[in-house]
């Protein structure tokens, strides 16, 4: 098992796809790459993300940098659907150097890879988001319209 954390705007919608994806054994909704020791209200530079836990026999960085794709606008910066700021920032953060250099690689065989604002960066810290974050969709279905992981992007891996 393997662990990597990856970003893509609100944090319910983007956990609830990642963990119908092949190869993926589970997922924690949290925080990445803040400057504090925990969260506050003002998130203190912290992205959204969700904790991955994956098989490598069965998935790869590469595959869930394409599974990221499909649900964010990589060039957008900052902003993912009609959320807004540096903690909807997207990205891959990860304690392996070989999963940040699959990342990067992924993004330089792009064409458009000068456009690309998803983030690679070595993992500094991470919180995990209070329970009421955990499979928050699984809780609260309704929820889905905030987010801008639509319900036919989560149905397509079941």
């Amino acid at each position: 098992m393997e662990t990597v954390y990856i970003a893509g705007g609100c944090l319910w919608g983007v956990q609830a796809f990642i963990k119908t994806l092949p190869g993926v054994l589970s997922t924690e909704a949290g925080r990445a790459n803040g400057i504090s020791e925990t969260l506050s209200d003002k998130y203190d530079g912290y992205a959204e993300c969700v904790k991955t836990s994956f098989d490598p026999m069965q998935t790869s960085i590469t595959d869930l940098m394409n599974y990221l794709f499909e649900i964010i606008d990589p060039y957008s910066i900052n902003k993912q659907g009609v959320d807004e700021g540096p903690k909807y920032r997207t990205g891959i953060y990860s304690d392996e150097q070989k999963h940040l250099e699959e990342a990067r690689d992924f993004i330089s065989k792009r064409p458009d890879k000068e456009r690309i604002a998803v983030e690679v960066l070595p993992l500094n810290n991470y919180v995990a988001s209070a329970e009421e974050h955990q499979d928050r969709l699984d809780k609260h279905p309704e929820d889905i319209s905030y987010c801008h992981v639509t319900p036919d992007m989560l149905k397509k891996y079941l």
